[in-house]
């Protein structure tokens, strides 16, 4: 058995104003463990391995949560495909390598649920990872991600460390990321929607105070509209986003169904993990084949993080219409790419190590919904 960390243990969260890592940051600090280190991009830049190495010499942290990476939708994946993989390469080679070189006894790993395959069986289980091609809007990322979690894997196996990679699906919640084009599709729906009702009321004190505090750029244009753009130039951009008065023209079909998870219950799998869990529950939990050469294969140790439960990108949308009261139409553009179709875990081995999800997607439809409306009246400049 590995040591269990004390609430004097000194814990790295890298990536704690994120959406993922602000939830861990807090939920560690609600259990009591308050010696938690936290560097800005600007303080230390993860993609600098003399930098890294500098912060871990100098901190010596117990243990590390690896919560930061570069992230978007779909339009950022396919558009920004080299950013994606190399940056997060990068950031995994300097905090895990670094990890290692000094004696971390604990990592986290934060993966992602886009790693399986475009066509993975439903759910998905850990036992599918590589068993086909990847998504193609995704791929670059997927790799990373698959190769991050491959590391925590293999140091395991080689050097006997006590990495853990958890494999989140799609989170929501406080601190998310509401651009209109590199967010996530439900914080993405949101402000759409939004938006849409406070021009279809009329409000324009209410459109004024949400750009002021997200700015918004025309797409291949220099123009970039705040609160204090003409309105002529705020409908223009706003309907390059396919936010009218009238409708909301979101990507797609609507069909592919979609897994969400709070971002706050994901952060208490995450803790749960950090604190109970060794990789030898793990491999416990897990089912390996012994191969033609009689080598028994230890792979696919990671950990899928959901609720278990899916719904239609559709059924999703409808829900956050009717949360928010838009009285317009709500369109779907087809000629824009739907993404994998069916994406649900299997979250048997999360299960049987102890952690079950309580938030279901109405109460957390409302919640954000809730905090994105407080945000923009706490942060208005009046």
């Amino acid at each position: 058995m590995f040591p269990m960390l004390s609430k004097d243990s000194k814990i790295f969260v890298a990536g704690h104003h994120g959406l993922v890592g602000s939830a861990i940051w807090n939920n560690l600090k609600s259990r009591g463990y308050n010696n938690l280190v936290g560097k800005s991009h600007k303080e230390l830049d993860l993609l600098d391995p003399n930098a890294v190495k500098a912060f871990f010499d100098q901190e010596q942290p117990d243990a590390v949560v690896l919560a930061a990476a570069h992230v978007g939708g779909i339009m950022a994946n396919l558009q920004y495909r080299a950013d994606f993989i190399y940056q997060n390469l990068q950031i995994q080679q300097n905090v895990i390598g670094e990890s290692w070189k000094h004696g971390v006894k604990k990592l986290l790993f934060l993966g992602s649920t886009c790693i399986y395959p475009g066509e993975a069986p439903q759910p998905m289980p850990e036992d599918c990872l590589l068993t086909s091609s990847l998504e193609y809007t995704n791929e670059p990322y997927a790799i990373a991600k698959i190769a991050g979690l491959k590391m925590c894997e293999s140091f395991n196996l080689q050097y006997g460390t006590n990495y853990i990679a958890v494999m989140p699906t799609n989170l929501y919640g406080p601190n998310d990321n509401f651009h209109l084009e590199n967010s996530h599709v439900l914080p993405a729906m949101i402000r759409k929607v939004y938006l849409a009702k406070c021009l279809n009321e009329g409000d324009w004190d209410a459109v004024r105070r949400d750009i002021d505090l997200r700015p918004v750029s025309l797409k291949g244009t220099d123009l970039r509209v705040d609160g204090s753009s003409s309105q002529a130039d705020i409908l223009r951009v706003l309907a390059s986003y396919g936010i009218t008065p009238d409708a909301v023209t979101l990507w797609g079909t609507g069909a592919p169904m979609r897994e969400f998870l709070w971002s706050e219950e994901m952060a208490d799998a995450s803790v749960h993990c950090l604190l109970n869990v060794d990789f030898a529950d793990v491999v416990a939990k897990s089912h390996f084949v012994t191969n033609h050469d009689g080598i028994r294969e230890v792979r696919n140790c990671h950990i899928n993080v959901g609720a278990g439960k899916q719904l239609s990108i559709r059924e999703c949308a409808e829900k956050i219409v009717r949360e928010i009261g838009f009285r317009g139409a709500l369109q779907w553009d087809s000629s824009k790419p739907d993404g994998t179709m069916l994406k649900l875990t299997d979250v048997t081995k999360l299960h049987a190590l102890g952690w079950h999800h309580t938030i279901e997607i109405d109460e957390g439809i409302h919640r954000l919904f809730e905090w994105y409306k407080q945000g923009i009246c706490i942060n208005h400049k009046d």
